[in-house]
């Protein structure tokens, strides 16, 4: 079916190709993404889009010892592809099946685990440094977005590189898009560079000119004029500055003319900056019409596109929600970090553009910029992906706990996310943010109570945090329509027995149940509202009627909600029999969050096991 593709059999068989051979596989890659993707889910748009780059790289180098780190990873699709994982895709994201991340332990051709986003020049960074020190010979390469360019650890790693001159290559794939359009003063002289006429077509001139056989020195000669130029029609050279050699831009979709830059790259001997424009969702009219939509998508049809459901998300009433609450209240100000489709902020963003500030992605100048806004008496609301708001913690504890400022953090996709894998599970959140003086911690359990807790937490004028899960609930709640201060809510009446459970847990508690009283055991089943602080009148009231406690919790136990009832009960001198259910001390793999549920012993029937045995 694939002419080109299915004759590959490593990355050398890569070498061997004439340019119209790549320009068809390039194609036939693609063709082979849509169909497999489609049908398994994945990230789509910036796979579409890195193909040609990603062959020119196979053209040039040989990753059996050259180095590659891709910064967040998924656009690793086509460079899996060609290093012998075509099979995989069958599998992709599914439990046991390939990752849609690199993996070291999946292949000897992924140098470097990543999920997150703006570390990939320190890590790669970090392999030309251990090169050096051991004399070995090899090139080691980082692929980075213009979206995690914004990421702070990406300019600490630049500085450090053109500092210290260290030998390496930064390929900057530049698609204007992050999972958002990119926003900030780097998107923006991003911008200038692609579009500057006056560059491009002084660039186009001497390039003919230096594709000619001319005299060492009259190449060198226009070589410096070329420099010379480009300084005068850019207004900042931002990475000649810090010390790196700036080429670039390149047409990331043209493989003659980056075959033919790549081949001069690698002849330097210093940090070099490869400056690569690609367009998101390359050879697909509706992943290029909509970038946004087709950056993760589930399965979908290739011809009518993705198909929008129609229920309720969490994330979709927070956005509502929020902008409800913004109509009334003018000092509620929205700040994202380049996820205001992700975490329903586009219609505030429309609705009071002067209120909403997307930094890019930048958690930690996020959560520090709401602390400033919280001066000022503004209601500031930080919307956020669990697994990225670990990455502003310091700011969280300093900035924000220590001064006890009024910063909500609407904290979205807690507990599995399912097909993303470890490095986007967000089981972490309970136990870091409980650990922290002066924050409060809410988890609603139907996406028809974030309303509620928005306006206690916004009543509350402190460090708030609410937390909830991807997508919606299975089960039909009858929402709270106002929360009382440090109180749990009992959801149904038992004896003996009593379930509680944070957030996305309750509709387990209440299909345990269901299923425990068929066995006929009537268990409570209690929403514990406030992760923290707990409800210790409910607590010490439970131990007076002899309750024996189940705590449930889409987070880790060490550290988490489970433990801190432990502790609380073991302080108060209460002693009753207390069973915690979560996920245990290791890192949840990708797979179908029903089957992670399964294999972590939190689905219906091994807690329903669990009670029988207490």
């Amino acid at each position: 079916m694939y002419k080109i593709l299915d004759s590959i059999r490593n990355p050398e068989d890569i070498k061997n190709k004439s340019l119209d051979e790549l320009t068809i596989l390039s194609d036939e890659i693609r063709l082979f993404l849509l169909e497999n993707i489609s049908k398994t889910g994945g990230h789509l748009g910036s796979n579409l889009g890195i193909v040609e780059l990603t062959l020119s790289l196979f053209h040039t180098f040989d990753f059996k010892k050259d180095k590659i780190v891709f910064d967040v990873g998924h656009q690793c699709y086509p460079y899996k592809l060609l290093t012998g994982r075509k099979d995989g895709f069958e599998n992709l994201r599914q439990y046991n099946g390939m990752s849609g991340f690199p993996k070291r332990n999946e292949s000897p051709y992924d140098y470097f685990d990543t999920g997150h986003s703006s570390n990939s020049i320190s890590a790669a960074l970090g392999m030309a440094r251990a090169r050096d020190i051991k004399k070995e010979d090899y090139h080691v390469i980082a692929i980075i977005g213009d979206g995690a360019l914004t990421g702070g650890e990406a300019f600490e790693a630049l500085n450090d590189l053109g500092f210290h001159k260290t030998k390496m290559l930064v390929i900057l794939n530049d698609n204007g898009m992050a999972i958002s359009k990119n926003v900030g003063g780097m998107s923006n002289y991003l911008t200038h560079v692609r579009i500057s006429p006056n560059y491009n077509r002084l660039r186009k001139k001497i390039k003919n000119k230096l594709n000619k056989k001319e005299s060492n020195v009259f190449t060198k000669a226009i070589r410096k004029i070329k420099d010379s130029f480009r300084e005068l029609f850019i207004n900042s050279m931002f990475f000649d500055d810090l010390g790196l050699r700036y080429i670039g831009p390149v047409d990331g979709h043209n493989i003659k003319e980056l075959n033919r830059v790549m081949m001069q790259v690698a002849e330097l001997d210093e940090p070099v900056v490869l400056h690569v424009i690609t367009e998101k969702g390359r050879g697909y009219k509706p992943a290029m019409n909509n970038p946004n939509l087709y950056h993760g998508v589930g399965k979908f049809n290739l011809v009518t596109g993705i198909q929008k459901s129609n229920k309720l998300t969490y994330s979709d009433a927070f956005g509502k929600a929020l902008v409800r609450l913004a109509e009334k209240d003018s000092k509620i100000v929205a700040i994202t970090a380049a996820m205001a489709d992700g975490t329903g902020l586009e219609e505030f963003a429309s609705k009071y553009p002067k209120r909403f500030f997307d930094v890019g992605i930048a958690e930690g100048h996020a959560v520090t910029l709401a602390a400033g806004l919280g001066t000022s008496h503004l209601k500031p609301v930080f919307a956020v992906y669990s697994t990225f708001l670990q990455r502003g913690f310091d700011q969280i504890v300093h900035d924000v706990c220590m001064q006890e400022l009024p910063v909500v953090f609407a904290i979205d996709r807690a507990g599995l996310v399912g097909n993303d894998g470890e490095t986007h599970q967000g089981v972490f959140d309970i136990s870091y943010l409980s650990m922290i003086p002066n924050i409060t911690v809410l988890a609603p359990k139907c996406p028809e109570e974030i309303e509620a807790f928005l306006t206690y937490a916004f009543f509350l004028s402190k460090p708030v945090a609410i937390r909830y899960p991807r997508g919606s609930t299975n089960y039909q709640f009858e929402p709270l329509k106002e929360i009382r201060m440090n109180h749990w809510d009992i959801l149904a009446d038992g004896k003996d027995i009593a379930l509680i459970a944070v957030g996305n847990m309750c509709s387990i508690a209440m299909q345990v149940k269901e299923e425990l009283e068929k066995n006929h055991i009537y268990p409570m089943v209690v929403q514990a509202t406030f992760i923290k602080p707990l409800d210790i009148k409910m607590l010490k009231e439970l131990a007076k009627q002899n309750y024996k406690i189940v705590t449930l919790e889409d987070g880790n136990l060490i550290g988490g909600f489970g433990s801190e009832v432990l502790r609380t009960m073991n302080d108060l001198g209460l002693s009753i029999k207390i069973i915690n259910i979560g996920y245990e001390d290791h890192f949840i793999s990708h797979g179908n969050v029903d089957i992670l549920y399964e294999k972590n012993g939190i689905d219906v029937n091994s807690i329903v096991q669990k009670i029988k045995k207490l």
